[in-house]
């Protein structure tokens, strides 16, 4: 009876460890299979490039394009980008954020995030950041410097908010739109702290705390609490509306100049992610099956229930075999 125990407890234990793991890294699994369809812009939606609003349908974002950089002196590969929506957005107001009047933003409507805006580790996480406030702020849309505009934006300004859909998971904070408060936007900006991690690699670090993967987790935690009302949901832009087409929304310019040497590591581990999932699998195994050794060897072996369960298990008999084999082999060999 004893013996038994002692292997129910084992199996509990180990259990409750694969619980524990699987629990803490339940959204990430989740972004694998929600895809966000059920709140995708649909093109049928959509009036053509050259349209104006879709019938029925009344602007709710302010007219206001947000862009950040570390001055005013934006680089030449850039500057075409930024033209295009320039051009076909004339009379939208363009506020382009520099670190300096991002942090004085910060200090002066939300000083309670000065000090983790200032002890971010890398200048993108505070670039990453001040995009939300702004949005939470004054509404409008948020576009990337390395992001063109292949139309006129107005279509998007008929939803309370919007973000883009990457593939294979979640979604991206390179052009977003929203109204001023929008919950979704809150929600983002009150999180910011409880997310400033270090996860070594400076790329993880950076994904999880500001960007795109930190979004696409609180954009779960915000779509897993029920039937959201349509002034609250956070519809999204799959890529033919983004950037695949002639009548897109966007043109995608050469971009991720904060990318370091750890990224080479995660994009190989992103193209390789099955022979790495199964591996994953396989070492769990392995694990698994040393656990369960040296709970049969070390733990198991000194005690006479021990002995009892070795003679009923064949993995514990066939060890015991094993060692009494080894050790009158030696014993002769003396």
């Amino acid at each position: 009876m004893l013996a038994r125990k002692s292997l129910w407890i084992f199996f509990f234990v180990n259990l409750a460890i694969v619980i524990f793991l699987v629990h803490s890294v339940w959204t990430l699994l989740s972004l694998l299979v929600v895809d966000g369809s059920s709140d995708a812009i649909s093109r049928a939606e959509l009036p053509g490039p050259n349209s104006g609003l879709p019938k029925g349908k009344q602007t709710l974002i302010p007219r206001i394009i947000h862009q950040t950089y570390v001055n005013s002196s934006i680089p030449s590969h850039w500057r075409e980008a930024q033209q295009s929506c320039l051009d076909l957005h004339e009379d939208y107001e363009y506020k382009l954020w520099t670190d300096k009047s991002s942090r004085e933003f910060i200090s002066s409507e939300y000083p309670w995030f000065l000090e983790t805006f200032d002890n971010y580790q890398f200048p993108i996480q505070r670039a990453d950041a001040i995009r939300y406030f702004v949005l939470a702020h004054y509404g409008g849309i948020y576009i990337d410097l390395d992001d063109g505009c292949n139309r006129r934006l107005d279509p998007l300004l008929t939803y309370t908010a919007w973000v883009r859909r990457t593939i294979p998971t979640g979604i991206s904070n390179d052009v977003m739109g929203s109204v001023p408060h929008h919950p979704f936007f809150l929600k983002v900006i009150d999180s910011l702290p409880r997310y400033d991690r270090s996860w070594v690699l400076p790329y993880i670090t950076v994904m999880g705390s500001t960007g795109p993967l930190f979004l696409s987790i609180i954009w779960r935690h915000y779509n897993s609490g029920g039937k959201l009302a349509d002034k609250d949901r956070l519809r999204v832009l799959f890529p033919d509306e983004y950037s695949k087409h002639s009548w897109s929304f966007f043109t995608h310019h050469m971009g991720s100049s904060w990318h370091q040497k750890d990224v080479r590591v995660i994009m190989w581990m992103g193209q390789h992610w099955v022979f790495l999932t199964v591996l994953g699998f396989s070492v769990a195994v392995l694990v698994f099956l040393c656990l369960w050794w040296a709970y049969g060897r070390l733990l198991l072996s000194g005690s006479p229930k021990g002995q009892s369960l070795r003679r009923r298990l064949p993995f514990f008999r066939r060890l015991s075999n094993s060692s009494k084999a080894e050790y009158e082999l030696l014993s002769r060999q003396a």
